[in-house]
């Protein structure tokens, strides 16, 4: 969980009111003490200096369940509520996702919300930006290998014989092989991840891996660097991220990188039997996306109490 080695009790809370003007959703939750030193710190200051912070999350995993299929993927119920009671207490609240941003958006139920005006969803891992406040998405030319790659991994995947239950997911800017619906998943993943790391680099392209997924994308942008860049443009003092799978690891590392540069930070795991990863770098772990929910929920009832 990090290197911290101090006495305080991991089990404490901070003190919050109940205050209802923020959020039913974190209720009955307390605010839990990372478990570092650095998380403390990061905490402490984004509490101190609510006007200055930054909370980002990851979208699948961490604001919403997963499920077989991602198109039926759906933010928990509380997450907007949350979301909403908290955004107007801090500098800015972005979800950082793999999606394309209009699919997080409509899957997220984050457009024309009281409180979320000012929203950002980077989408496709910051190479795609939608604003809140204008409805606006903004985005560079596609990379061509991808469109190369759509037309190729078929016919691979046919010469591959892939199992049964394997399938593609079209993203726009990326293509996504998913193997969570095969009889053994794990060994489908396996099994497909040379061949499509080949294809991949044939065209210029890399492989994200995932959850029971291979992701097919251009190069060079990844959630730490759209993490990063947000916070410098925003000039953020303090940042909490959370997420629940590999593709979050840059974004921790980001955050890491930040706190060496004087910016205090908390790392949130949207916790999961299937990435273990996370959790042994997390300063807070939670129980998936209704703990995520939980915790915002409470982030905003304590800084109600303390900014009303």
């Amino acid at each position: 969980m990090g290197s911290s080695t101090d006495s305080t009790d991991p089990n404490a809370t901070h003190p919050d009111a109940s205050d209802t003007d923020a959020t039913d959703a974190g209720a009955s939750a307390t605010l839990p003490v990372p478990a570092t030193r650095a998380g403390r710190d990061g905490l402490d200051a984004l509490l101190a200096r609510p006007g200055k912070a930054l909370i980002a999350l990851d979208f699948d995993g961490t604001l919403a369940p997963i499920v077989p299929d991602p198109e039926q993927a759906r933010a928990h119920p509380g997450a907007v509520r949350a979301l909403a009671a908290l955004a107007p207490r801090v500098a800015s609240v972005a979800v950082i996702t793999g999606r394309p941003p209009a699919v997080a958006v409509r899957h997220g139920g984050f457009a024309d919300v009281p409180g979320l005006e000012h929203l950002v969803v980077l989408g496709h891992y910051g190479t795609e930006r939608w604003d809140a406040a204008t409805g606006d998405i903004t985005a560079p030319a596609p990379h061509p290998g991808v469109a190369a790659v759509r037309a190729e991994l078929p016919g691979l995947l046919d010469r591959l014989g892939a199992p049964e239950g394997t399938w593609t997911e079209e993203k726009g800017r990326a293509v996504a092989v998913h193997t969570r619906r095969a009889a053994d998943p794990q060994a489908a993943l396996e099994a497909l991840r040379e061949p499509l790391t080949g294809l991949a680099h044939r065209h210029g392209l890399v492989v994200e891996p995932g959850r029971m997924v291979l992701e097919l994308r251009p190069p060079g942008m990844d959630k730490g660097v759209a993490l990063a860049e947000y916070a410098r443009e925003i000039g953020a003092g303090s940042v909490l991220y959370a997420g629940d799978d590999l593709g979050d690891l840059p974004a921790y590392a980001a955050v890491d990188a930040l706190r060496s540069d004087g910016v205090p930070g908390v790392l949130v795991c949207s916790g999961s039997d299937e990435v273990t990863e996370l959790r042994e770098r997390a300063d807070v772990v939670v129980d998936g996306p209704e703990g995520v929910v939980h915790l915002l929920g409470a982030l905003a009832r304590a800084l109600a109490q303390r900014t009303d």
